[in-house]
């Protein structure tokens, strides 16, 4: 029963959190705390025994552990104080952007956020219909509809007539939020907006517009935001001003990027691991990487997976080589071994 429990699991899971439904499950849902069976009770397993059991430890390893690193703890703390700062506010209200390389775990951070506030109120107010976090992505090559749009398939209105504009849905949008209790606007893909044409100028007013009839605290994320020019111009500077920038980055090489390999390993159920030998190989797994806990998540839960099809049934080195991760960590493993 655990077994399925646990695939089942992983099914939810594939939900967007782009909607209010996958954006509940995924607040709902805690990572499968899986329990090895007994090696005896393991290799007296049928066939079909063993494939459910081994499809319920990769459905684990998918999803693996998030690790509360600095950065999160940093993300998780600014946010939750404009958002106490912000709930008496009448005037311009402060947000927060996370801004940094890709694979470096801004999305991540700016989900575990969102997730701690909503346990929060479902806490203070058990049994509600509110909504207390919207999660959005601004689309590529967007308009101000469209971007109205994506709040709206969040909360799941009924279709929006071709003749309704932005401002017509916007103005829906944020009458429902306000009655649901919408405390927190996550907008992650900001990049996307290019503040340097007549539509990204046209996008930042619309954004501004929410931010002005909504009266909850925005959370921004995204690729190098400082350096993408938003920050530029009367609309950029007006949000630089009324924005807190946090950067996120690689990890150095240092006893955070270890206790960060740690807290994956705790997290692996393979039979064969010895338990410490993955922590000893973190100068290894910081080469590969970059120190981009994007990458290093990647890595390890690809070895993990095919640990188990392999039945080898641990994580060495060796096993890690075979793995392919994102082209960006690869490359920099290369120029930093040809440089040795």
């Amino acid at each position: 029963m655990a077994v399925l429990t646990a695939v089942n699991q992983l099914e939810d899971r594939r939900q967007p959190t782009t909607t209010v439904e996958g954006w509940r499950r995924f607040v709902e849902v805690d990572s499968t705390d899986f329990e090895l069976l007994p090696d005896s009770d393991w290799s007296a397993l049928t066939e079909h025994e063993r494939t459910v059991y081994d499809e319920a430890r990769i459905a684990h390893h998918a999803e693996l552990v998030v690790v509360t690193t600095s950065a999160i703890q940093e993300i998780t703390n600014e946010g939750r104080l404009l958002t106490l700062l912000n709930q008496r506010e009448n005037g311009a209200r402060r947000g927060l952007i996370v801004s940094g390389a890709a694979a470096t775990g801004k999305t991540t951070a700016i989900k575990q956020l969102g997730r701690l506030h909503e346990l929060r109120v479902r806490a203070r107010f058990p049994g509600s219909e509110r909504i207390p976090v919207v999660y959005v992505t601004a689309p590529p090559k967007g308009s101000p509809r469209k971007l109205a749009m994506e709040f709206a398939r969040f909360l799941g209105l009924p279709a929006i007539t071709s003749r309704a504009n932005a401002t017509d849905i916007a103005d829906a949008v944020c009458q429902i939020l306000i009655d649901v209790h919408c405390d927190i606007v996550i907008v992650d893909e900001l990049h996307n907006i290019n503040m340097a044409t007549t539509v990204g100028e046209d996008y930042s007013d619309h954004m501004k517009y929410f931010t002005e009839h909504l009266p909850a605290t925005f959370i921004y994320a995204g690729i190098d935001i400082e350096r993408s020019g938003m920050f530029t111009g009367v609309r950029g500077k007006q949000l630089a001003g009324r924005c807190v920038l946090v950067n996120t980055g690689p990890f150095p090489y240092h006893d955070e990027w270890k206790q960060l390999v740690a807290g994956m390993e705790s997290a692996l159920r393979l039979h064969h691991h010895e338990p410490g030998s993955l922590t000893m190989l973190a100068k290894y797994l910081h080469h590969r990487t970059g120190g981009m806990i994007g990458s290093l998540s990647h890595l390890i839960r690809a070895a993990a997976i095919r640990a188990i099809l392999s039945g080898t049934e641990a994580i060495t080195e060796a096993a890690m080589d075979k793995v392919r991760i994102d082209h960006a960590a690869d490359s920099s493993a290369r120029r930093t071994s040809s440089r040795r």
